[in-house]
């Protein structure tokens, strides 16, 4: 069974989050899924320091979901703009979830005065984990028109993240008798869920109606043990204050005669001390049989010894009337009562399967069934494709070389990674130069960043180059000059296996990263160019481009080489390639020998590797959106759905990355050089910190 991700979203307040998503495991459970949950970030609370959901599952199941990402750092994030970073700490956490599990519960953020920006983190954990969203909301009344006014205003206002699918809602706190009438339907919430999703169903075609949940008065009933514990007092009479439950507060003041109306089961009665009447009337209710919730006995006064004493049989029926003696006032009493947290306590496992259990028989679990038996196209957000990278990466600690190791950045880069454990670093350079310049800029250089003069390595390395190069010719003085830069020792040192891997640019050009790469190291066997590709980290995906910075203009054999190669290195982080050869014509629609040559270059990658998705010639928007790719090519495997995209030639490659980075703000991660017999990689010289680190973590997978 694939792995499914549900994202619970609140829309509105009050609506209920935690006791739908509670309630979506159970639904899950009962179907015999494998179901796990996880609430990735802290919801601010002033009291307490747990997440409740995830105390609940632990209380009712046998899950042990992770601890989120405390509240404090998530609101530090958000406001230093590092959601990005934030969203691959929350897959390092989903990850291990992901093998144990068919379906995956995760719980989003409510908007509160605290975290206003919740719905901006959701929508990126929408994102990021690939979910598909369930919206848990209220109706302001249960009536067909104010539902159907609340989907549309719902709808309108939905962010991108959740239209990959029609997201599924959930409608809590249901009248369900009032709406059931107007339906001529059963209040069986099923049976009212299927009348009303018929009722609505042709006038929204762009949502699924999962649930429809009762507003039951017992789902708030607390237990007297809740009371005692938000009052403190003193206890009388324990009773059976564990079982009785507070379905109503009745505050008396007047006579007894006038309170009769009040001495109902699940009625909690609150009266001073010395209204002997009261205390004698629920002693009487008591020998009827009518269960009252609790008596809380107020003010200074206490309560006369003879009259207690004479209902003390009465009250120990039934397991005992929980009597609590507090000496503030009534109203006092009434006015903390009236503030009661209305969140269930982690203690009241009986309250949290109550919930539970509505939920889930309030579900549609025939969707859900449905929902975890399809295939969910795999997009691998960019949070996963850092977290894969950075987790295969440690796994086992590469070397990599940094030939500018006197830079700043690289520097910075070299500490960071040491620092997260994905490489160990080697800054190339003059020694004191590197350790200034890191005191400069507040850098403590950890065990894993080593420092290496290559001073003495150039006359070591001088026989070993002209070795390498004896068939070109290569004289010993010009050895001798080319080993004065720092990247072609940087280079020798890998071409002799000193270390895993390169990575430079960051001051240099990409010819000045690649010439002695393509002279020393050489192509691999399989090989029959170096090509290159950039991930594209788009909000909702990754997506490969190649080749857009070495070859320009690659014949029919190359291009097909270079989208093999392609391929390779998309499956190689975890991207199940979906080729797709571009050009300007879609299956035969142009002519022309750009045409031809894509066209010829897809049947050759075709035979070469008969197991790959690819397809071509493909324009960009008919391999990238489904919509396009109905109308232009409608029998295709590829079109709609690519994830690798192979340019014809550097110039349309290269623009087109660019284009892509530039306007729609992307990160780019590259260019990864692939067919090397070993990994160099080149830098922008406009890259940032982060670029770098990832472009070390990208070199020390190549390198596994």
């Amino acid at each position: 069974m694939p792995l499914h991700t549900f994202l619970t979203v609140p829309v509105g307040k009050n609506v209920g989050l935690t006791s739908v998503s509670i309630g979506l495991v159970r639904t899950l459970d009962r179907l015999g899924i494998r179901v796990g949950f996880l609430k990735a970030l802290g919801q601010p609370h002033p009291a307490e320091s747990f997440d409740r959901s995830s105390a609940y599952l632990q209380a009712t199941t046998r899950l042990s979901p992770p601890d989120p990402i405390p509240a404090h750092r998530v609101r530090a994030a958000t406001s230093k703009e590092e959601i990005d970073d934030l969203m691959e700490e929350v897959v390092t956490r989903f990850d291990p979830l992901s093998q144990d599990f068919d379906a995956i519960i995760v719980e989003g953020l409510v908007t509160t005065p605290e975290l206003p920006h919740a719905e901006k983190l959701n929508a990126a954990l929408a994102r990021a984990l690939n979910a598909e969203v369930v919206l848990v909301t209220r109706p302001e009344h249960s009536t067909t028109d104010a539902i159907f006014a609340q989907l549309q205003t719902l709808l309108r206002q939905l962010p991108e993240p959740y239209r990959r699918v029609k997201p599924a809602i959930m409608f809590n706190h249901i009248d369900v008798r009032t709406l059931a009438a107007e339906l001529n339907a059963p209040t069986d919430p099923h049976a009212l869920l299927k009348s009303l999703t018929a009722t609505l169903a042709p006038r929204l075609p762009d949502c699924v109606l999962l649930g429809l949940i009762p507003d039951q008065p017992e789902l708030a009933a607390p237990r007297v043990c809740d009371v005692a514990d938000l009052l403190g007092g003193r206890i009388l009479l324990a009773g059976d204050m564990r079982g009785r439950r507070i379905r109503r507060i009745s505050l008396i003041a007047r006579s007894l005669g006038n309170m009769l109306g009040a001495l109902r089961s699940g009625t909690l009665l609150v009266t001073p001390s010395d209204r002997s009447d009261i205390i004698l009337g629920a002693a009487h209710a008591a020998t009827r049989s009518i269960h009252l919730a609790g008596l809380i006995l107020t003010s200074e006064f206490e309560p006369a010894e003879e009259v207690m004493r004479f209902c003390q049989d009465a009250f120990e029926l039934d397991g005992g009337l929980p009597i609590i003696r507090v000496p503030d006032s009534s109203f006092e009493i009434a006015r903390r009562l009236h503030d009661l947290n209305p969140e269930i306590p982690v203690t009241d496992v009986e309250r949290i399967e109550l919930v539970m259990d509505t939920v889930a028989r309030a579900t549609d679990a025939d969707w859900i069934r449905e929902r975890c038996d399809s295939h969910i196209a795999k997009r691998l957000s960019p949070p996963a494709f850092r977290h894969r990278i950075s987790k295969i990466a440690r796994a086992n600690l590469k070397r990599i070389v940094l030939p500018e190791g006197e830079e700043p950045r690289t520097i910075q880069a070299a500490v960071r990674c040491a620092e997260r454990g994905i490489a160990r670093c080697i800054l190339l350079g003059d020694p004191d130069q590197i350790r200034e310049t890191a005191e400069r800029n507040d850098l403590t250089l950890p065990p894993l960043v080593e420092i290496l003069d290559p001073t003495p390595l150039r006359d070591r390395f001088l026989a070993p180059l002209l070795d390498l190069r004896k068939n070109k010719g290569l004289s010993e003085d010009r050895a001798r000059d080319a080993l004065r830069d720092n990247i072609t020792v940087g280079t020798m040192m890998l071409a002799l296996d000193e270390v895993d891997g390169l990575v430079s640019g960051a001051i240099h050009s990409t010819a000045h990263t690649i010439r002695p790469a393509l002279q020393l190291i050489r192509t691999a066997p399989e090989a029959k160019v170096v090509s290159s590709v950039f991930f594209m980290c788009l909000p909702d995906q990754v997506l490969v481009y190649g080749d857009c910075a070495v070859n320009p203009d690659p014949d029919a054999e190359t291009l097909a080489d270079i989208a093999i190669q392609s391929a390779a290195s998309a499956r190689a982080f975890g991207i199940d390639p979906i080729v797709a050869m571009i050009s300007y014509s879609t299956l035969g629609s142009g002519s022309g020998s750009d045409v031809e040559k894509v066209r010829l270059a897809t049947e050759i990658a075709r035979e070469r590797a008969p197991d790959l998705i690819i397809d071509g010639p493909l324009q960009y928007d008919a391999a990238s959106i489904s919509e396009v790719a109905a109308t232009k090519a409608p029998g295709s495997l590829v079109a709609g759905r690519a994830n690798v995209f192979i340019f014809p030639d550097l110039n349309t490659g290269n623009t087109t990355y660019k284009a892509v980075q530039r306007s729609a703000n992307v990160i780019s991660m590259g260019p990864m050089l692939q067919g090397l017999r070993k990994p160099v990689n080149d830098l922008s010289r406009g890259a940032s910190v982060d670029d770098i680190i990832y472009t070390i973590a990208l070199t020390a997978v190549q390198a596994q």
